[in-house]
């Protein structure tokens, strides 16, 4: 694990300013602090043209995915994140934020391939700045998981299987 995360920080140009342990140090903070975090304030306008907000996630369970089309364990877990989201998309919410500057084609012809259902948000001029207010992605994938209520349920940085995501929602 110490080892992706290392390549993963040398890959997105982080790895002069971190280190594994602060890696694992601020993924220890997020776990402790859940519970007290809640959903940052947020406008981020899916592919499809739909604006979420922190306003309009309200009252459901809120996954937001960091992944990119280059990172093996964000592809590993796509097929977790579809079944889970069909299985509960009435009290669930899945935002995928494609953490890589690529064109929306390529985007689409992606996530058509993995047969994606769940909002996917580019990470472009205007979704960009919104991706950090849920907070540092050191690596991918980071997952961020909310309560109804708003507040940090889970976090997790590396792959998320299904019995994680209905763990969480369970709490």
């Amino acid at each position: 694990m110490k080892k992706l995360l290392i390549i993963l920080a040398l890959l997105s140009g982080y790895a002069h300013a971190i280190t594994v342990n602060e890696i694992v140090n601020t993924a220890k903070q997020a776990r402790e602090q859940a519970g007290k975090i809640t959903t940052p304030v947020f406008s981020l306008t899916d592919t499809q043209g739909v604006v979420h907000t922190d306003q309009t996630t309200k009252g459901k369970y809120l996954v937001v995915n960091f992944w990119a089309t280059w990172c093996p364990p964000c592809l590993k877990e796509i097929p977790a994140f579809v079944e889970f989201y069909e299985a509960n998309k009435g009290k669930v919410l899945i935002l995928g934020l494609d953490y890589e500057q690529a064109d929306k084609r390529a985007i689409l012809d992606f996530t058509d391939t993995f047969m994606v259902s769940y909002p996917i948000i580019l990470f472009d001029k205007n979704n960009g700045p919104q991706f950090s207010r849920f907070g540092e992605v050191f690596g991918m994938p980071t997952t961020y998981i909310y309560n109804p209520e708003g507040q940090l349920v889970d976090f997790k940085m590396g792959e998320m299987d299904i019995e994680s995501l209905q763990a969480a929602i369970l709490k």
